[in-house]
């Protein structure tokens, strides 16, 4: 069932984004009276799942779900129909066109992208508003559990006070932080602590087989229940009851639980328990593993209570919704772009965690939320808008190097020329695609 969330979430996102994205190439081209041979989500190779002739246009669905196209007439692009371009122009076709209009026609795609994630994150400050962790109301700092963290100097109960010197409030500033951070500066046992990173923190990071989150929020031991088939079944236990000492041993952290109970196999302990905000004694049974048969819960609004966290909540009326989107789409599309400065720097290491369609898939969580699920899409929209235009021949990014040059210039570049640029341009995809997803191949076989 987890599958089948997780990959109804990835197709839907990933077909709205392809969709709207061609739709942003087909309408401009419409309108400049730009003929469009087909409109195609995913690719029909050999065959395709659906198509339907409206008018001068296919329109159809393949089966191979790398992306989607447009095939516009007089163009050459990936199709590369050298019969088509080898009879004489058309005034219907792409290369007759302006160069100003094949502009328009080949940044509308991206455009749409762009367009399409500023309003989802309008539509998520209207719908969610904002809500964050605030770094003071970690009162006992972070819990680390990251291999790679705790061997560069940092501990759990550390309190993150700055990043490359600039002093931080949130926890979303620090894992925003993480693309860029040199430096970072801690409050452990009343003292400012700085730890530098390495160079290649994130290739590090990249390449370790254990990829455990690097800052973890620390939560209570609030129980959710007793296994009833294990030792403690029996004892007065409610969903509730925060767990608060162990034998007189103060336990503060769930995190704090499991060390404090190995000294205890095969024992009976007495526990102090926070119920309705009353304290109560009860005895527990610990096992041969040190364990006591008991879930544990999770209640954001029960531990924000009791002082464990500091929650920020901002909601905004519609139209402050479309300043609270812009802030929110700003500041996607500036991380990215340090993303992707990080990725083409080879000293960062970054390019070993560029990963492809499961990287993707895997993003997306494995229960249904649409506050998930539109915030992820709107990444990913910006992700794609982001890499088509990179100038690379076969992205728009590429036909738009080429049209400016045109524009600036006053020079077509010859159609021979286009055509090769194209084949490069094909063959850059393709490697950086097996790149990607031989990272995630390897990822997987390395778990």
């Amino acid at each position: 069932m987890e599958f089948v969330i997780k990959i109804s979430q990835f197709l839907l996102s990933l077909s709205l984004l392809i969709v709207l994205h061609e739709l942003g190439h087909f309408i401009p081209a419409k309108l400049f009276k730009t003929k469009v041979e087909k409109f195609y989500l995913f690719f029909d190779v050999k065959f395709s799942l659906f198509k339907k002739k409206i008018g001068e246009t296919v329109y159809g669905i393949g089966w191979l779900p790398l992306g989607g196209y447009v095939k516009i007439a007089g163009m050459i692009d990936e199709s590369m129909d050298k019969e088509q371009m080898a009879q004489p122009p058309q005034p219907w076709e792409f290369r007759s066109k302006p160069a100003w209009q094949r502009l328009i026609i080949m940044l509308g795609g991206v455009t749409v992208n762009f367009i399409l994630a500023y309003f989802i994150f309008v539509g998520i400050s209207f719908t969610y508003g904002d809500k964050d962790y605030t770094l003071e109301g970690f009162k006992d700092g972070y819990l680390i559990e990251n291999p790679l963290m705790q061997e560069l100097g940092f501990q759990t109960g550390d309190k993150v006070l700055a990043v490359n010197g600039e002093p931080l409030e949130t926890h979303s500033q620090v894992i925003r932080s993480l693309i860029s951070a040199e430096q970072f500066t801690v409050e452990r046992n009343n003292e400012e602590v700085n730890i530098d990173l390495p160079e290649d923190f994130l290739g590090q990071l990249s390449s370790r087989k254990n990829r455990k989150s690097l800052f973890l929020m620390r939560f209570p031991f609030m129980v959710d229940s007793a296994n009833d088939t294990l030792q403690n079944s029996s004892v007065d236990l409610k969903q509730g009851d925060v767990l608060l000492a162990v034998n007189g041993q103060p336990v503060r952290y769930y995190d704090q639980v499991a060390p404090t109970l190995e000294g205890y196999k095969n024992q009976t302990v007495s526990v102090s328990l926070l119920r309705d905000n009353e304290k109560i004694v009860r005895d527990l049974k610990v096992d041969a593993e040190g364990k006591i048969g008991v879930y544990p819960a999770v209640s954001e609004k029960r531990f924000e209570e009791l002082g464990y966290i500091g929650v920020t909540r901002k909601e905004y009326t519609f139209f402050g919704s479309f300043a609270g989107g812009a802030e929110k789409f700003v500041d996607e599309v500036v991380g990215y772009f340090d993303q992707l400065k990080a990725i083409f720097n080879p000293s960062t290491g970054a390019y070993k965690g560029l990963g492809g369609f499961k990287a993707i898939y895997d993003v997306f969580p494995d229960y249904w939320s649409w506050e998930s699920f539109w915030r992820l899409t709107a990444f990913l929209s910006i992700m794609l808008a982001v890499l088509n235009l990179l100038p690379i021949p076969a992205l728009d990014g590429g036909h738009v190097m080429f049209l400016l040059f045109e524009i600036v210039s006053g020079k077509k570049p010859s159609e021979q020329f286009l055509e090769r640029a194209q084949i490069i341009g094909f063959f850059i995809l393709i490697a950086l695609v097996l790149f990607a997803n031989g990272n995630d191949i390897f990822k997987a076989l390395s778990n």
